[in-house]
């Protein structure tokens, strides 16, 4: 693939802005911006909420922004948006059969659906990423959860990984996970998920002094499976130390559902006598959350799973060592014993007894941290994630080609 060749992405529900806020949303938008810096024309495609804003628009970042109409003007849950999938298909159909692309890329399961109904007439190779797979959620939340993931959804991403040109994963552990599912190996390829080093960088002259008493942060969205109740028992076996939880919205709990989390926190905090010592903060900006991180001694990255390692990756770029599960992502991106520590998942004796040997050792805090920076810039800057993206891509291309081919062949 060389520059100037078009790269399209899908994604099923609207970023909002050039940064989105969180998630999936954040990589869509770094990657985007990176494979349009690498010469690339990018188009993302996401589903019109709102009467709002023109059909298409130029991002300040380089990449198009089309809005596609399909279903209601609003915004949906992902089984409300599923319904709306093959008019997004539709859509994507007809633009793509007057100026196709030379690749398309799914974002989450629901693209999945809408971009392979547009490519199946049109012989384009389509690339998947899930970011995550409905089999883990599923297993992590289990049957009694309302939240639980239908069958329905696991179905499909079965037929849509099946159905792709080239799999994405975003972890290893993702790979065991597809093929589990019946996917070969063969087929797909790990590239994870990156982070904007510039902006998550170790030192800022700006910053407040440095608390005196030690600090473990941890931040993610405020529901049980972030594994903040984790932290809060361990810090009953940690002295003098402070944590500070940085809680987002959760995009799956509901307003009440959400304040219901945060007061479990509060009571566990108080049953577990560290209530003074535990500050849930509501209020940290994506423009703050640095600072925070560079705050830490540590950084706990405690979720049941994490398929991206997001706040993992954010905390290694600022320098800082990381005490993370030993699941999903963090696996391929905590170096154990070299840039963190990784302990079993939800368990807080493990987090207490690596927190203890962190903040116990300057030397360790020191070497981890360098150690982390030093990692996040040699594998997981948005410019290498392009990269490795655009290899998938190359290997697809011809796979088009030979499609064509045939094509013409056969008439």
């Amino acid at each position: 693939m060389v520059a100037g060749q078009a790269n399209y992405l899908t994604e099923y529900e609207n970023p909002c802005s050039d940064v989105p806020s969180q998630g999936m949303h954040v990589h869509l938008a770094e990657l985007s911006a990176a494979l349009t810096r690498a010469g690339h024309e990018v188009v993302v495609y996401t589903r019109r909420e709102s009467k709002d804003g023109p059909d298409r628009v130029r991002s300040a970042r380089g990449y198009e922004i089309v809005q596609v109409p399909a279903g209601p003007l609003k915004r949906l849950s992902p089984s409300e948006t599923a319904s709306a999938m093959g008019e997004f298909g539709g859509f994507l159909e007809r633009e793509w059969r007057e100026r196709g692309p030379d690749i398309t890329h799914a974002h989450f399961w629901l693209s999945g659906v809408a971009t392979q109904l547009a490519t199946r007439s049109l012989g384009l190779p389509t690339v998947q990423t899930f970011h995550s797979l409905g089999t883990v959620e599923h297993r992590l939340r289990g049957d009694g959860d309302p939240e639980t993931v239908s069958t329905d959804r696991i179905r499909i991403e079965r037929l849509v990984a099946r159905g792709a040109t080239r799999m994405v994963a975003t972890s290893s552990d993702e790979i065991f996970e597809l093929a589990r599912m019946g996917l070969p190996r063969t087929r797909t390829t790990v590239v994870p998920c990156g982070v904007d080093a510039e902006h998550f960088r170790p030192t800022d002259p700006t910053d407040p002094p440095r608390p005196k008493r030690k600090r473990l942060v941890t931040a993610g969205p405020l529901e049980p499976t972030s594994g903040f109740d984790t932290v809060i028992e361990a810090l009953a076996a940690i002295p003098d130390t402070d944590l500070v939880i940085a809680a987002s919205r959760s995009p799956e709990l509901s307003a009440r559902a959400d304040e219901q989390e945060k007061s479990r926190l509060t009571k566990l905090a108080r049953a577990r006598g560290v209530h003074g010592r535990v500050r849930i903060r509501r209020d940290v900006s994506p423009a703050e959350l640095p600072v925070l991180l560079r705050s830490a001694d540590a950084v706990v990255c405690t979720p049941w799973h994490d398929p991206s390692g997001t706040t993992a990756l954010q905390a290694m770029s600022c320098g800082r060592p990381v005490i993370a599960s030993a699941t999903g992502s963090m696996l391929d991106t905590v170096l154990d014993d070299a840039t963190g520590l990784l302990v079993p998942a939800r368990s807080p004796e493990a987090v207490a007894g690596a927190a203890r040997r962190l903040l116990s050792d300057a030397t360790m805090l020191t070497t981890f941290g360098i150690a982390a920076r030093d990692r996040v810039m040699a594998r997981y800057t948005w410019d290498r994630i392009a990269e490795d993206t655009v290899r998938v891509y190359e290997r697809c291309v011809p796979v088009r080609r030979t499609a064509h081919r045939t094509a013409r062949i056969g008439v």
